[in-house]
């Protein structure tokens, strides 16, 4: 990633960036999570797992836009 300003010496923080890599690997190895069980609500595991990824990809999302990286 470049530096957005080159003569102020600062480096550009990695950690926020690091987060968003977090939904890419836990929605990245399919059999992991190709069950029907368990259920939530009668939802199938399959369905609300990635449903909460969704949700958790929006919070850390949100913590990097605000972190300013």
């Amino acid at each position: 990633m470049a530096n957005p300003n080159p003569g102020s010496g600062k480096t550009p923080r990695r950690l926020p960036l690091i987060l968003l890599i977090a939904p890419f690997i836990g929605t990245l190895w399919i059999p992991f999570y190709n069950s029907k069980t368990p259920t939530f609500n009668g939802i199938p595991f399959f369905y609300w797992y990635l449903f909460l990824w969704v949700i958790i990809s929006s919070i850390l999302t949100a913590i990097v836009y605000f972190a300013g990286a």
